[in-house]
């Protein structure tokens, strides 16, 4: 679970956003209520604690149950967790609370899908950088709990030189030798590639990882066979218009890892709502 310092400004914010100073149509409710959280279709949960901090944070009268953890596989009308508090706090907080859950579950639920289309072929499924603004860390967690992994957390993580760092460098060698001279000893290098030239060049300027993007199964297989027999055994990455119909393909070339943007990107929330009893 993230720590609380990483959320709750991103809840705050969420808050404010949705409630600037009074909620108009709760303002004159009176007493408690019950509520539960019902799944609508099956999936992968993610985001529980989220959804109690959300109500710890707008009033810490409310108490929430959760029924499972975060991970765990849901199905169509499960109840997902259970809420008691002040009628015009639970209210306020629904929608704030319910956003969050059903799209960090969006995300786990489509990760997990991607992790099972490749299963048994010793390839991994990584996000990407193309979160929305203000919720990497919650997105990125979202995808661990679908059974991902997590590609570099921000630009601060590992270089990563794609066709434009390279473009403006000249060269793909002149572009790792630049970048090598001016980093610590612990960070790593990965090259963005199009072809097996480049594939080649970016392994004898010496890259921890090369990306193979946008290439054909053919051309990613070439290049696979190719770094296997070198002596040097470096990371493969594969990118580039990934999606469940072609995942499994892309796996059994023999990349190491799938980076998929849209798990962030794109993704569809899942199905869950809540009810007052």
């Amino acid at each position: 679970m993230l720590p609380n310092h990483l959320i709750d400004d991103m809840i705050t914010r969420a808050l404010q956003e949705d409630m600037h100073y009074v909620d108009l149509s709760s303002c004159c409710l009176q007493g408690n209520a019950n509520a539960y959280v019902q799944a609508k279709a099956a999936g992968v949960l993610c985001g529980g604690e989220i959804f109690v901090r959300v109500f710890a944070l707008l009033n810490p009268a409310v108490q929430v149950s959760l029924h499972m953890a975060d991970g765990a596989v849901f199905s169509s009308d499960d109840v997902l967790l259970e809420l008691s508090g002040p009628t015009a706090t639970l209210l306020q907080g629904e929608r704030t609370a319910l956003n969050l859950l059903q799209h960090l579950s969006g995300i786990a639920t489509q990760t997990q899908q991607f992790v099972q289309a490749i299963a048994g072929s010793g390839a991994v499924i990584a996000d990407t950088r193309k979160t929305l603004p203000g919720l990497r860390a919650l997105q990125k967690y979202a995808v661990t709990c679908g059974g991902g992994r997590n590609h570099r957390y921000n630009l601060s993580d590992a270089v990563m030189l794609k066709d434009n760092h390279i473009d403006a460098c000249g060269s793909i060698e002149r572009a790792v030798q630049q970048v090598r001279a001016n980093i610590g000893h612990l960070v790593k290098i990965e090259v963005e590639t199009r072809n097996l030239g480049e594939v080649q060049q970016a392994y004898h300027a010496c890259a921890d990882v090369i990306m193979l993007d946008n290439m054909s199964l053919q051309a990613m297989r070439e290049a696979v066979q190719w770094l296997r027999t070198q002596s040097k055994q470096v990371i493969v990455e594969a990118s580039g218009d990934i999606s469940l119909a072609n995942a499994r393909d892309i796996a059994q070339t023999g990349v190491d890892v799938l980076s998929v943007g849209s798990l962030t990107h794109s993704v569809q929330a899942a199905n869950i709502s809540m009810r007052i009893k």
